[in-house]
């Protein structure tokens, strides 16, 4: 599937408008398919030990697993939200769990850090 026709998929699927297709992009890699920030084609993670709205991921934590990092300004839609970490941060979250990256990620289509600590998972469509 061409990238503008993954785009429009993903719109629907994320029960959003093409706002949120500009944010996400499903890419395949060498464990399936994952969800990836569409500006770098970075796999994005969410933490098992973060609550709905809520990253428990700050300090060496962080420097590991950058926050998917968000405008202040940033429009929420369908199931693709923001929220405010303790720093006054802006995050994305998907279905209320705050997005990350992985540090051991190395370019576009890695997805390394799937089952770190049996805590991280790659998001998946």
């Amino acid at each position: 599937m061409n990238k503008s026709l993954m785009s429009i998929a993903l719109a629907f699927a994320l029960g959003a408008g093409a706002a949120s297709a500009a944010v996400l992009e499903e890419v395949k890699t060498d464990t399936g398919a994952v969800m990836a920030a569409s500006e770098s084609g970075m796999t994005v993670y969410t933490f098992r030990k973060d609550a709905a709205g809520v990253s428990n991921c700050y300090d060496d934590c962080a420097a590991k697993w950058p926050p998917f990092m968000a405008a202040e300004d940033a429009k929420p839609e369908g199931r693709l939200t923001v929220i405010e970490r303790k720093d006054d941060t802006y995050q994305w979250a998907l279905d209320g769990k705050p997005l990350y990256f992985w540090a051991g990620d190395t370019k576009a289509g890695d997805a390394t850090g799937d089952g770190v600590g049996g805590v991280w998972d790659a998001v998946r469509p």
